[in-house]
């Protein structure tokens, strides 16, 4: 990208959330309904998640959003809504020819060209998912289609309007139109909601500001990161692949990540009250505070490594 947004629907500034005008109340019932959603999600997680959380990908879906201005959890959104879609879709795919008796060469055969499809119009699935993303999000403007076909031509893969509908049907259909699924940045803003409702000297704003950049950075980073939570974990350099399915919960858990960001802004922002932070924030989610710590000073270490390079 070119690293300036000319693509942008500009109307004035982004707007930012703001921060203290939630009843106690709705807090409450925001917090609750995104805890049971997340532990759903994690019951019913498996092994292929997170596939698409690959670095290049991440990085190729921020830099669409920053180049179109649109804001921070678009991008977060549209990471949700791609990797839930090439799941099931490939997943509906394979079982479809599996239905039909295929012999495994046909299989293979018919593998190969799924793969060279999904390879041929992948860049234009990750756009569709940001544009699809750009819909659901309050701060944002939607990416229409004369929009998108401009930043398509720009990037090298030009589309007719027909392609670009057609590309956005077969996500929403494949999906069942249900895309109001919580990113992590909702996570975040939440706990940073209620935390600032509990003790109002944390500095909340500033803390959304660093929150924000710690995420990106941790999605960015998201492999080494959760390689060295998992060594932790288990004390093992070479953990088994039992162990490595087990984990999968782990870096799944958006409440853990949630806590674990937060608690990296606070030590970047003030180090001597990030203690009573990781504290408060055991308190509202029931996260240990060792569980915390541990995730923070990997992050931690990470950060300061990727500094001095």
């Amino acid at each position: 990208m070119s690293g300036r947004t000319v693509f942008s629907l500009a109307t004035g500034e982004q707007m930012k959330p703001r921060f203290g005008e939630v009843s106690l109340d709705i807090l409450t019932d925001i917090l609750s309904n995104l805890n049971n959603r997340n532990k759903s999600n994690l019951e019913n997680v498996s092994d292929l998640c997170g596939c698409l959380k690959e670095s290049r990908i991440v990085e190729c879906v921020f830099d669409v959003c920053e180049e179109l201005g649109l804001n921070p959890a678009v991008g977060y959104q549209a990471i949700e809504i791609l990797e839930r879609f090439m799941a099931k879709y490939l997943e509906d795919l394979i079982r479809s020819q599996e239905g039909r008796g295929a012999s495994s060469e046909d299989t293979e055969r018919h593998q190969e060209l799924i793969f060279q499809t999904l390879q041929h119009k992948f860049f234009l699935l990750v756009f569709s998912s940001v544009q699809i993303a750009s819909k659901l999000d309050l701060y944002s403007n939607v990416v229409n289609n004369d929009i998108a076909m401009r930043f398509l031509q720009a990037a090298g893969y030009p589309s007719s309007k027909k392609q670009l509908l057609d590309s956005e049907i077969l996500i929403l259909k494949t999906l069942h139109f249900n895309l109001n699924v919580p990113n992590p940045l909702t996570y975040v803003e939440t706990l940073l909601e209620v935390l600032g409702h509990n003790e109002v000297w944390v500095p909340v704003s500033d803390l959304h500001h660093l929150c924000v950049r710690v995420l990106q950075f941790i999605y960015l980073q998201r492999k080494t990161i959760y390689s060295s939570l998992l060594i932790s974990a288990t004390g093992c350099s070479s953990p088994s692949q039992e162990q490595r399915a087990k984990f999968v919960s782990v870096s799944e858990d958006f409440m853990l990540l949630g806590v674990g960001v937060i608690a990296v802004s606070a030590f970047i922002h003030h180090s001597s009250s990030w203690e009573k932070v990781v504290e408060e924030l055991t308190g509202i989610t029931g996260i240990s505070g060792q569980s915390i710590m541990e995730f923070a000073c990997v992050t931690l270490m990470h950060i300061t490594e990727n500094t001095s390079q």
